[in-house]
């Protein structure tokens, strides 16, 4: 299980400073500013640095061949874009979450699910992917007097997890990481009747053989597992950023059946599938989801 070193090194150090510094340019100006300048730093300079384009355009190739040219360059733009805003969305703290609560952007046919689990003390499991900006779906909740627990993965840089953890914990609590203690806080979380948000659409070694855009996906099944050791909903849920760049929708879908730990995760592949091809640029193409295919084609 990957954890933050205890040391960083030189290059951790470098990294960091570069970060804080595009950072402290963008937190100096007010909010409506702000996110679009981060947006625009990330397409311009992080993406470049990074690598993101040619992560972003095998994904693209192996998920949806028949994208033309130029909807692949607007595709990784647009992923760039977003993760810059959600960066700085993140470290606007409390005032991304007051932004949100004063919007009320929940919504969907599972909205009412939540609410009645909550107020009878019974467990909910939230599937959540890397789309939009996650942390928009806990203020939202929030807002709603509604308690959810997250999973997070503390950042192998520890210069920047330090920052990064603090930001995180501002917007929403509480905060679980993915280590043994988070895991117990986490059960002991849910058997007090707690609703937790955990993430499943990044590649898993040892994940079951699924599928995502039609393709080889090894997928996590513990959203599935927990949520049929619990006796807890499995609900899919994302926010979406609207067109304005700022605001959001927070969809919230139906509970997926229960059945087989592999069924249920399926269905929330599908279901991702469904919302990230209806809003190509919010999904973080730049992930190595699709490991399986690597070896004839290292990216």
């Amino acid at each position: 299980m990957a954890r933050p070193r205890d040391k960083g090194t030189a290059a951790d150090w470098l990294s960091d400073r570069a970060i804080r510094a595009l950072l402290a340019l963008a937190m100096a100006r007010p909010f409506e500013q702000r996110i679009p300048f981060m947006g625009r730093m990330a397409r311009q300079i992080v993406a470049p640095l990074a690598g993101f384009d040619k992560r972003i355009r095998f994904g693209l190739n192996l998920a949806c061949p028949d994208l033309t040219e130029p909807e692949i360059q607007r595709i990784s733009r647009e992923v760039a874009d977003n993760f810059g805003r959600t960066v700085a969305e993140i470290y606007s703290g409390a005032e991304f979450a007051a932004r949100i609560a004063a919007s009320d952007p929940l919504e969907g046919p599972g909205l009412q699910t939540l609410i009645d689990r909550q107020a009878a003390g019974k467990p909910v499991i939230l599937a959540v992917a890397h789309f939009g900006n996650y942390d928009a779906m806990r203020a939202a909740l929030v807002a709603r007097g509604l308690t959810v627990g997250a999973v997070y993965r503390p950042m192998d840089n520890p210069y920047f997890n330090a920052h990064y953890a603090e930001a995180i914990h501002t917007i929403a609590e509480p905060l679980f990481p993915r280590d043994r203690s988070g895991t117990i806080a986490l059960v002991r979380f849910l058997r007090g009747g707690g609703m937790v948000a955990l993430g499943f659409d990044q590649y898993v070694h040892k994940g079951a053989d699924l599928t995502f855009f039609g393709q080889p996906a090894p997928t996590l099944l513990s959203p599935a597992t927990f949520a049929l050791k619990y006796d807890a909903p499995l609900v899919p849920i994302h926010a979406i950023r609207q067109p304005d760049g700022i605001t959001f929708k927070v969809l919230v879908d139906e509970p997926i059946a229960p059945g087989s730990p592999e069924d249920m995760m399926q269905a929330a592949n599908d279901r991702l599938e469904e919302m990230v091809r209806a809003h190509m640029g919010q999904w973080f193409w730049v992930h190595r989801r699709w490991k399986p295919h690597l070896n004839r084609d290292r990216v």
